[in-house]
């Protein structure tokens, strides 16, 4: 033989101490189980995060309809506030509730002064309401109208004067107050 071919019967005489003489079922076990333990894992997971996600787009669709729902419910509420906003609507109210429009108002001054002269507003008759004629053979010339309180009663008119007197014209003085500072 010739040089060359021992030194190949030599390589192969190395390789084949390194390998097993025999195919080897022992060493292909294990590494099929861990494949298909891998393969099996991923599956699991994979269908576990599907169904986590399915839930999630459940829950979402159901968040956005509730809010659709209270969104809806918002703006039929502002719709009642606005509509009792409305100033035809507040006067109508307060007016039910025996309310009458304000006269000129006055004012205190810092210096406890007033300015502008205070009047006892009275009760127009209202739209709604037919007036009644006085009782009273006099008439109430002389007498101021009165008004009239929620329950329906009517104040008695003042002892021993036909007329309130009204206020005067002139600034009262009123002691001065602290300004609570």
């Amino acid at each position: 033989m010739t040089k060359a071919a021992e030194q190949l019967k030599g390589r192969v005489g190395r390789l084949a101490r390194l390998m097993p003489s025999g195919p080897s079922k022992a060493a292909r076990t294990p590494f099929v189980l861990l494949v298909v333990l891998l393969l099996t894992g991923g599956l699991i997971s994979l269908l576990l995060l599907n169904s986590a996600l399915n839930e999630g787009s459940f829950r979402l669709s159901k968040l956005k309809r509730e809010t659709t729902d209270l969104t809806d419910e918002q703006q039929a509420l502002q719709r009642d506030v606005d509509s009792y906003s409305e100033p035809d609507a507040l006067e109508r109210r307060a007016r039910e509730l025996g309310m009458v429009p304000g006269g000129s108002p006055a004012f205190l001054n810092p210096d406890g002064t007033i300015r502008g002269v205070p009047e006892r507003v009275t009760a127009a008759p209202s739209p709604a309401a037919v007036p009644k004629p006085d009782a009273s053979p006099s008439g109430s010339a002389g007498r101021p109208r009165t008004t009239t309180s929620p329950s329906g009663s009517v104040p008695p008119p003042a002892s021993g004067s036909a007329a309130t007197p009204a206020p005067s014209a002139t600034p009262t003085t009123l002691p001065p107050t602290s300004s609570g500072r």
